[in-house]
């Protein structure tokens, strides 16, 4: 490990989305974006604005849209019907994928790489040069740094959401799309991935977060619940009724 830099000793990693301009528009826009994928409609028509500096909770029970909707916000699935952006450029395209990170509900990785060696790629990869001491201070706030020289693809579930957050992070982003990033976490990897939202709400960027923790829901401004494709909620954030709009399907919750 002598060859990568330390993580220092009780400092959280500070880092942010780039420069901001004031005339960029909405950090999200969907406009009646649907998705069929033909046994049924995934998503009905759904409107949804997300602005800059936003922390948004979206919640639902499985199968209520949550994953189809964030993976065509991320290019990653065309809609039916329907339109959405990111700060006015097409999902997917070079311009919207530089303002976006996306962390997966199932962490991928390449089998040859190990961890420090994804970083370096996905840091590079967005342009970053100085990035080491940055990918150090991230698996030392993740408690991974000792295994950065391993590959990934053989950690157990909660490790690989670790490598996974510490790849989203890497970079720089004005909005983060994440998909249930606490399951498999332990109490340490929650209240780091926590602190890691925190410092980048505060230095600008907007989070659109699907998850079933709803203890969550409480550190964010904003809740939006889906059922069965469809927009129930869209309001101030508060837990109690976050319960409320999931308990009806028998939805373990899970407090943090």
């Amino acid at each position: 490990m002598s060859r990568h830099p330390k993580p220092p000793v009780g400092q959280s990693v500070r880092h942010g989305p780039r420069v901001k301009d004031e005339q960029k528009p909405a950090a999200l826009i969907a406009r009646a974006v649907t998705k069929d994928y033909g046994d049924g409609p995934a998503l009905h028509p759904l409107d949804l604005r997300v602005e800059e500096h936003e922390r948004v909770a979206l919640i639902g029970h499985n199968g209520s849209g949550k994953t189809t909707f964030l993976r065509m916000a991320a290019g990653l699935l065309e809609p039916a019907s329907g339109s959405v952006t990111i700060f006015g450029e097409a999902p997917g395209s070079i311009k919207a994928r530089r303002h976006l990170s996306y962390l997966a509900d199932t962490p991928t990785f390449y089998e040859d790489l190990s961890v420090w060696e994804h970083l370096e790629y996905t840091a590079r990869l967005h342009g970053q040069t100085s990035w080491e001491q940055r990918g150090a201070d991230l698996l030392g706030q993740l408690g991974i740094y000792e295994r950065a020289d391993d590959l990934p693809t053989r950690f157990s579930r909660g490790l690989k959401q670790k490598a996974a957050i510490a790849l989203a992070f890497i970079r720089p982003f004005d909005l983060m799309l994440v998909d249930e990033p606490f399951v498999g976490l332990d109490a340490e990897g929650k209240e780091a991935l926590l602190e890691l939202f925190e410092e980048a709400s505060a230095a600008g960027s907007a989070l659109l977060v699907a998850t079933h923790e709803l203890g969550f829901v409480d550190s964010t401004q904003r809740t939006i619940a889906l059922r069965d494709g469809a927009l129930i909620f869209d309001g101030p954030s508060s837990r109690a009724e976050a319960r409320g709009l999931v308990a009806f399907e028998g939805t373990a919750e899970t407090e943090s």
